[in-house]
């Protein structure tokens, strides 16, 4: 696990939710508090869209470019968010993807998540990696590698931060 505080929040923000920056990742869930708590469960309903819509394909999460717009529209206007809550997920492609270029020898199939927790709480915004495994070991470096993919994705879409 890895934490990194985000040194210009506004900036974050906008790359958050005005651009494509963390569309490869999949919504997990999200909390955004303004004058409610609006909650969103990242779990696709797959039986929402008719079998017969083939520009819907099956998925067991949300992709953030499907969810971006709506949570955008709970926060634009001239007031800050009271807080904000987002769990990001890798992908499995991009899951293998990883397991592949860094030699680890764990199967996508044991792996439950590779996470990116962002948390906004009015002031300060922070992102905190996670790891999830479905079976128990030791070795930490799949750990070390995500916290590594986190630190230098953040660093190559020009996002200021410092490590906690």
């Amino acid at each position: 696990m890895q934490a990194f505080q985000i040194l210009d929040v506004k900036g974050f923000m906008g790359k958050l939710l005005l651009s494509s920056t963390f569309d490869s990742f999949l919504l997990s869930e999200a909390t955004i508090t303004t004058f409610n708590v609006f909650s969103i469960d990242g779990h696709f309903h797959n039986d929402y869209f008719s079998d017969l819509d083939s520009e819907h394909p099956k998925q067991s999460l949300s992709r953030w470019e499907q969810v971006r717009p709506f949570c955008f529209s709970l926060i634009k206007g001239k007031y800050t968010p009271l807080s904000l809550k987002i769990v990001f997920q890798l992908s499995e492609k991009n899951v293998e993807r990883l397991l592949q270029q860094s030699g680890i020898s764990l199967t996508p199939e044991d792996i439950e998540g590779l996470y990116l927790n962002i948390r906004y709480d009015g002031t300060s915004l922070s992102c905190v990696t996670g790891t999830s495994l479905k079976l128990f070991t030791l070795d930490k470096t799949l750990e070390y590698t995500w916290d590594h993919m986190v630190a230098s994705f953040l660093k190559q879409k020009e996002i200021p931060c410092e490590t906690l």
